[in-house]
């Protein structure tokens, strides 16, 4: 059936693959349909603009096989106002009156009846309407033969009128070519009283890198955290994706390179775990000090986590660091062992951990580690959205690649999410050719350390990529800017 589907006019590139995930969480996609045409893998939803309305209207219809899918969905969203069972829509409320009439009554008369109560909502987009002007309209759908009582706080059921604004395309908002009137009962909406409550500003323990409540939300969706299952964080910090994660119910596990951020924070009330603690959450069953790049699990374990999530340090607020130290790795030292005395208070040495070789890693990590229909979710710095280069990492043959959304930082970087799921065993022949590309890069990595150039290990200089990056600065610029009050 067909809903009507409503978004906050934010993050607009995150909106429909949150809700496609959110479908398959919720078995919208029938599981042998599944196995047949994309085996482990993504189904993709059916969508549709209403009339005269641009891609990026917050109004777009979906095809979800049942109410109780689309209201799950709904509850569950960050990005999706609400959902709605369409009754009528119009460009007037000439046409919208008739378009009602024509709705089934079988449809209709159960949430008419005189045992009920009801609500009527007005809202816009585009324009702003007074008191007044909003019940007129709420009286003009008189026709509507409403038989229960009005309950403002706590009604049976919810109805909206929402209008847009023939505005044009000179409103800062995406051009719409004329008014759209739509009424429908009110399946489900986000709950975002989640992002107030979990506001960066209010966290016990924060760092400079901690994702954002409402980021950090829509990377656990995708990653279709639930019950039941195990979700790792192989660069932790404070712990910020985790709470998201552990919000929706899963099971949490998480490792970082400083060890003085995961064993001590700052102080025995001000940590990761005081976090958790915060907000009631359950607990990580584990916070490593652990290397991506010398990774900790014993030879053999495989398959382990159902989901990783991870915001990989690319060098902007934070840059990468990785075991060994300089003089290490340039071979001026020799590996030395840590007295035991000395263990417990000990900060092994670090180097430069560049982007590439962090990817490099994290896809080693995620194709070894992660079950079959498991799914990978990171962000990864471009400038532009092919920049990803799949051939440049061998694991990620295991993968496929379901949701690429973009959120430009600044006039000059940009990142995007990339949301992957496992559909093949790693193989040896795999992982061999991903040690040959990994030894391949870290003897230029040396080489980098020795010219002492280490900026271009995180992003290339800026007069090599003037050229290449000329097609991505012309595609950032037609991008609409919608808008800050909506964005």
């Amino acid at each position: 059936m067909w809903y009507l589907c409503v978004f906050y006019h934010r993050l607009l590139d995150y909106r429909k693959s949150e809700v496609e995930s959110l479908a398959q969480l919720f078995g919208a996609f029938d599981p042998e349909g599944l196995d047949q045409q994309n085996p482990k893998g993504h189904c993709s939803l059916e969508w549709r603009l209403p009339q005269h309305h641009h891609p990026d209207s917050p109004f777009h219809f979906v095809n979800l096989p049942s109410e109780d899918v689309a209201r799950k969905i709904a509850n569950r969203s960050i990005l999706v106002k609400g959902m709605y069972e369409l009754w009528g829509e119009g460009d007037s409320y000439e046409e919208l009156e008739e378009s009602i009439k024509s709705y089934p009554d079988e449809r209709k008369l159960p949430y008419l009846e005189s045992g009920s109560t009801f609500k009527i909502n007005v809202d816009t987009f585009g324009k702003v309407l007074s008191l007044q002007d909003q019940n007129q309209r709420i009286q003009g759908l008189s026709y509507i033969p409403f038989n229960g009582r009005v309950n403002l706080k706590n009604p049976d059921h919810k109805f909206w009128l929402m209008e847009t604004d023939d505005y044009g395309s000179n409103n800062g908002l995406p051009p719409i070519v004329q008014r759209r009137i739509f009424f429908g009962r009110e399946i489900g909406g986000a709950d975002r009283k989640l992002i107030p409550t979990y506001q960066l500003k209010s966290r016990t323990y924060l760092g400079p890198t901690a994702m954002d409540a409402e980021m950090a939300f829509l990377m656990a969706n995708q990653a279709l955290a639930s019950p039941g299952k195990l979700v790792y964080d192989p660069f932790v910090g404070t712990g910020s994706i985790l709470v998201a994660a552990a919000h929706f119910g899963a099971m949490t596990m998480g490792a970082d390179i400083d060890i003085r951020v995961v064993r001590d924070g700052r102080g025995p009330d001000c940590n990761v775990w005081s976090n958790f603690k915060q907000y009631g959450l359950p607990m990580p069953i584990a916070l490593l000090r652990a290397d991506n790049n010398l990774p900790p699990w014993r030879p053999g374990l495989n398959e382990v986590f159902d989901a990783i999530i991870s915001d990989p340090p690319y060098g902007v607020r934070a840059g990468g660091r990785k075991s060994g130290g300089r003089k290490l790795l340039k071979g001026a030292v020799s590996p030395y062992v840590v007295p035991d005395d000395k263990r417990t208070d000990h900060i092994p040495s670090t180097a430069p951990y560049s982007l590439v070789e962090c990817v490099h890693d994290l896809l080693d990590l995620a194709a070894r580690m992660i079950i079959m229909g498991g799914r990978l979710v990171f962000f990864y710095p471009v400038l532009r959205e092919d920049d990803y280069v799949e051939n440049q990492f061998p694991e990620h043959q295991c993968f496929k690649l379901i949701a690429s959304s973009e959120q430009i930082l600044s006039s000059r970087y940009s990142r995007v999410l990339l949301t992957m799921v496992k559909i093949s065993p790693y193989t040896e022949e795999i992982a061999d050719a991903a040690r040959i590309k990994h030894m391949e890069f870290r003897e230029n990595h040396l080489k980098w350390l020795e010219d002492g150039n280490l900026h271009s290990a995180v992003f290339s200089p800026a007069d090599s990529n003037s050229n290449a990056s000329g097609e991505g600065k012309l595609s950032k610029e037609s991008k609409p800017k919608y808008r800050g009050k909506y964005v």
